[in-house]
């Protein structure tokens, strides 16, 4: 009895697994990605994926042996089983002190293999945990040290689902698949060793079975790589959208867009349905392959054993033990497809995950570094150039001085380059070329410790996390107290907006401090930078869409924060330029004209028009 797997047949259902991919929304990053993939290899990912989760190698050695003793206690029941057939059945007589000593010891080694498969499984799912908690965390951190460029050539969502789902890929294979290809490694070795001591012939037998289903199986390995490369991307898709969805809701119910975006939303869950079930179509090929085979080399082996077992000097004890050998043999094979199934989700993710980790960071701290003078610091950028991921450059060839404690006000149209200009200040990404100097020391060898107690930035959107007022203003300072937020406050001349909030400074502020107006989030943000009491104080559009009321506010909290250091102001409203020591208009990204307020005003350049517009506005209003 023999089977025969027809590789072209089984060639062709690949082919037209692979063909049934389209290409979505998303296709070019798919084939960028699935190019990369292929171009590494499933063992190069394997072993860089261990290499970047030092936990999955913890312990390995000792959880590896213990699954080896449950794969050789498993090994010792078909020669046990041969020993009460042949010893204590078909010796003559029934023997049962011989049947009942040999089947207690197969009763304790069963035992036994069952509380140590516990164990292993428990050690195993550890080990699992570790993994998934060692990655998110490494993988977070490493999203954090990357730069601004690198953060705004990716959408939120795509990032999330580095940390999130496609650690969770690796959970399976970190459980057991990785133990699993050891040990069922092992036991197709052990196993066939016995088999060839007990009878070559049969051994060769159940080889020469399952040799035509090993091509398969590689090219079912290939595609099913690539299907779950692709399915990577559609979750990652899907997570942006449903992020985007979820940040602009107030957008999409403001301008009737609920269909539109249902419609997208729904349509970025359709190709990650319709990428799985692609997947999937390998895992529900392997699975009835080997499951045929293996049913077929036991089957080959009982009509082989009893047509040809006496000529071949094989027992009928010899016989049943070698069925059990072959189920033995079978088991792990027809596994395989699980256990492969399992690996290439990991492999997958794995992919996305080390595609991250391997970016290599464009903010560098130094090793020492150097220290940042006390007090108010001065700015000076020498042929400051800038470019992100995409497109031209942003900045050419910034040339500007601030002396310490100089209040300056930087103008310019949108898209201009002066928020740009704002985030190299504070170092959330490295200039292009040239360099920028901070009190007198090029930043990027200025230890990270001072620059993020000396340059501080407050945001156009004063970002508030999901805690209270207190909470959110002693985020500025490692060890701050609420007594010190409280102090920021009243330094402010904020404590009386404060104590009128319904729990004073404890009042819960919402997630991203909803639960405030913008120009509040922004009087709390600047209790923050207070607090930190930095000497070089940046803010981007700090007064912009906040009404009277809270505009003056900020404004003498600004007036009050700004005393004893240096303040660079990104503003369109032109009062602020007005205030300002020195003023540096940005167009197209050169800084065209600097100088003060009223001498810029007055020469009939570009901040001359900026201003007229800016007044006509405020007229009209």
């Amino acid at each position: 009895m023999s089977t025969h797997i027809p590789g072209e047949d089984v060639g062709a259902a690949v082919e037209a697994l692979e063909g049934a991919d389209v290409v979505g929304p998303w296709g070019e990053h798919d084939a960028q990605s699935l190019a990369g993939i292929e171009g590494v290899g499933s063992l190069a990912v394997l072993r860089r994926g261990l290499a970047a989760s030092p936990e999955l190698r913890s312990g390995l050695l000792l959880t590896a042996a213990m699954a080896l003793a449950v794969a050789a206690g498993k090994l010792l029941i078909p020669l046990t089983i041969q020993m009460v057939l042949d010893r204590g059945v078909f010796d003559g007589d029934i023997q049962m002190g011989v049947v009942v000593a040999l089947t207690g010891v197969a009763a304790g080694l069963v035992a036994i293999g069952i509380s140590l498969e516990r164990i292993t499984y428990l050690r195993l799912t550890r080990t699992a945990e570790d993994v998934l908690y060692g990655l998110r965390v490494r993988t977070f951190a490493h999203l954090q040290r990357l730069s601004l460029a690198e953060h705004t050539a990716s959408r939120t969502g795509v990032l999330t689902a580095r940390v999130t789902s496609d650690v969770e890929a690796l959970n399976k294979f970190a459980q057991w698949g990785a133990v699993a290809w050891i040990i069922s490694a092992v036991q197709i070795v052990a196993v066939l060793v016995i088999m060839l001591v007990f009878s070559w012939q049969l051994a060769l037998v159940t080889l020469l079975v399952h040799v035509p289903l090993l091509p398969v199986l590689r090219s079912v390995q290939r595609g099913q790589l690539r299907a779950y490369d692709r399915l990577r991307t559609r979750v990652s898709e899907t997570l942006a959208r449903v992020s985007e969805s979820v940040l602009g809701m107030d957008v999409i119910r403001a301008y009737g867009q609920r269909e539109v975006n249902r419609g997208d939303l729904h349509e970025a869950v359709d190709q990650q349905y319709r990428q799985q079930m692609r997947a999937m179509r390998y895992f529900s090929l392997v699975l009835p392959l080997t499951d045929v085979v293996g049913m077929a080399a036991i089957a080959t082996v009982i009509a082989t054993g009893v047509w040809w077992g006496d000529a071949w000097g094989v027992s009928a004890g010899e016989l049943v033990a070698f069925m059990f050998l072959a189920n033995l043999f079978v088991a792990p094979i027809t596994q395989l497809g699980e256990v492969l199934d399992q690996t290439q989700t990991a492999l997958a993710g794995w992919w996305k995950i080390l595609d991250v980790l391997d970016t290599e960071p464009d903010l560098v701290d130094p090793g020492q570094g150097l220290p940042l003078p006390e007090g108010s610091l001065g700015v000076r950028a020498e042929g400051l150039e800038f470019r992100y991921r995409e497109g031209g450059l942003v900045l050419h060839g910034i040339d500007v001085v601030i002396p310490p404690g100089a209040s300056v006000a930087v103008v310019g149209e949108t898209g201009s380059g002066k928020t740009t200009f704002a985030k190299l200040v504070a170092r959330l990404a490295d200039p292009t070329a040239g360099r920028l100097l901070v009190g007198g020391v090029d930043l990027r060898q200025v230890k990270a410790a001072d620059r993020r107690s000396a340059v501080r930035m407050v945001p156009q959107d004063g970002f508030l996390f999901d805690t209270t007022v207190c909470e959110n203003v002693r985020y500025g300072r490692p060890g701050a107290t609420a007594v010190d937020a409280v102090a920021a406050f009243v330094s402010l001349g904020l404590d009386e907006w404060v104590a009128s909030l319904p729990a004073g400074i404890d009042t819960p502020v919402g997630e991203r401090g909803e639960s405030l107006s913008v120009g509040e989030r922004q009087l709390v943000a600047l209790a923050r930078a207070h607090l930190a009491d930095p000497g070089l104080l940046i803010l981007d559009e700090a007064t912009s869409a906040v009404d009277p009321e809270t505009e003056q506010a900020l404004e003498q909290a600004l007036a009050r924060l700004s005393e004893g250091r240096t303040t660079i102001s990104i503003a369109h409203r032109l009062s602020t330029a007005e205030r300002a020591d020195l003023v540096f208009v940005f167009d197209d990204g050169h800084v065209v004209e600097r100088g003060r307020h009223a001498d810029l005003a007055a020469a009939g350049g570009v901040y001359s028009g900026l201003h007229e517009s800016w007044l006509g506005s405020t007229r009209d209003r």
